[in-house]
């Protein structure tokens, strides 16, 4: 039986990183990934403008590059948002990474525009104008990677890792085993065992309920991280330009009148288009914009965080509970005018097709999100858009459209140390899988701390 000196499981940016940090180091490395390699990575649904299939695993989250391989590929240059990889080291050393592994990415062929770096005035005449509408506006630089240039990058990481280490594709891990408090190696599903001295769980958000249960049958005390529920907007994208154009992306905070939820925006793509993810047979709403062709429309996610306390411990299960009540209700994503859900209704695809916006995600199913959405949730999501138009008058408009739902399934992270080492000795957990990273950015930098502690427990 081969011993490695590394394993790897997921082949997400935070996986990917690990390896890149450790290659030529002398050490033999093996990085197991549930879903196929990047080439083999086909989204039927995405390609063939049909309804989705259901294809096991989904080849949007799962496979080399992770949920990021068709995302939109944004790299945020700040240690504001994207993550909590300062609540185990100082803000100055998490820039310092950010700063690094921003310049792998370059040289795998990233763009070299930087969104966000100039235009202070701009920058601060919308701080002003948010702050008046009790909105925090959270300004970053920001590289756009574009949906098909994520992919070109991530394929030339591969490439490059192709003679460094093992990559074992369409191989999922049943167990992480440990015998007597230590690490000893991993069961795959095909019942064969592999060992090694360390182990990095990169598992991405995929792979969030697996990690969970694995957690829990090794007794890691866990923390319970804000679930995170919302819904996808899309508007003219003339609506939002002055905002886009300024800083390409921005996070907006707001907290609401009615209950003090925190609720923000998300994932913002100018020009982009709405699109589905497949979370374990569940269907959810997301978005993206291409490097190369633009729509009339921008969209963004607006998430409500809300934190539970005891006796609740399973965010992932209340998100995809309510995530199936959608998929229940229509058959998918469901998508209402916002007119039609101040009014109480349910939309029509009559109303939605002599609308103002032109929906980018065809096979959205017109209804009423209302049903599907708690009370709070549908508070929180209606003040921000009132807040919101304040500082892009416009998104409040009767015709903006609302997808639902949009859940993001990282919500349960392990106590770990400065290193991301859990409690199990050389057992690491990171990425947004294990809830420390929400984000290309973040989600590579941890795969470089964690790389860069094992290089010094080794020598090498």
């Amino acid at each position: 039986m081969k011993q490695y000196d590394v394993i790897v499981i997921g082949a997400g940016p935070a996986g990917i990183f690990t390896a890149l940090e450790l290659a030529d180091k002398g050490l033999e490395i093996l990085v197991l990934e549930k879903g196929r390699d990047i080439r083999k990575r086909h989204c039927y649904s995405s390609s063939e403008k049909s309804t989705c299939i259901n294809c096991k695993p989904c080849d949007i989250v799962c496979g080399w590059g992770g949920a990021g391989a068709f995302s939109d590929g944004k790299l945020t240059l700040t240690t504001e948002f994207g993550g909590i990889l300062d609540a185990y080291m100082e803000k100055t050393k998490v820039a310092e990474l950010i700063e690094y592994i921003d310049g792998i990415y370059l040289k795998f062929g990233a763009t070299t525009t930087v969104y966000g770096g100039e235009h202070k005035e701009e920058i601060r005449k919308l701080q002003r104008i948010a702050a008046a509408a009790d909105l925090s506006f959270i300004p970053a630089r920001i590289r756009h990677l574009g949906t098909e240039k994520c992919l070109e990058i991530l394929t030339r990481m591969r490439d490059y890792l192709e003679d460094k280490c093992e990559i074992r594709t369409m191989t999922p891990v049943e167990h992480i085993l440990v015998k007597d408090g230590k690490y000893e190696g991993v069961e795959l599903v095909n019942g064969e065992i592999v060992r090694s001295k360390y182990l990095v769980v990169a598992p991405g958000r995929e792979g969030s309920e697996w990690f969970a249960a694995q957690a829990a049958q090794l007794g890691l005390s866990m923390v319970t991280n804000p679930v995170d529920i919302g819904v996808r907007v899309e508007l003219p994208a003339t609506i939002m330009e002055h905002i886009t154009e300024t800083v390409y992306e921005s996070k907006l905070v707001y907290y609401t009148k009615s209950f003090d939820d925190r609720i923000r925006t998300f994932c913002m793509n100018p020009y982009g288009v709405v699109s589905t993810e497949n979370n374990s047979g569940l269907v959810t709403v997301n978005g993206h914009s291409y490097a190369e062709k633009r729509t009339q429309n921008t969209n963004f996610a607006l998430l409500v965080s809300k934190s539970f306390t005891q006796p609740f411990k399973e965010p992932i299960t209340y998100g995809k509970s309510i995530a199936k009540l959608a998929n229940l209700l229509g058959g998918g994503v469901i998508v209402q005018r916002l007119g039609d859900l101040l009014d109480g209704r349910r939309s029509t695809a009559e109303r939605i097709t002599r609308g103002l916006v032109e929906p980018t995600l065809k096979d959205a199913t017109p209804g009423d999100l209302s049903l599907v959405l708690p009370y709070r949730h549908m508070v929180a999501i209606t003040e921000m858009l009132e807040a919101l138009d304040i500082v892009a008058p416009g998104v409040n408009s009767r015709h903006t459209l609302l997808y639902g739902v949009e859940v993001k399934f990282y919500s349960s992270r392990p106590n770990l140390t400065n290193n991301l080492e859990t409690q199990i000795s050389n057992l690491f957990a990171i990425g947004d899988g294990a809830g420390v990273t929400r984000g290309l950015a973040q989600a590579s930098a941890a795969g470089v701390v964690v790389a860069r502690e094992i290089q010094c427990r080794t020598g090498k």
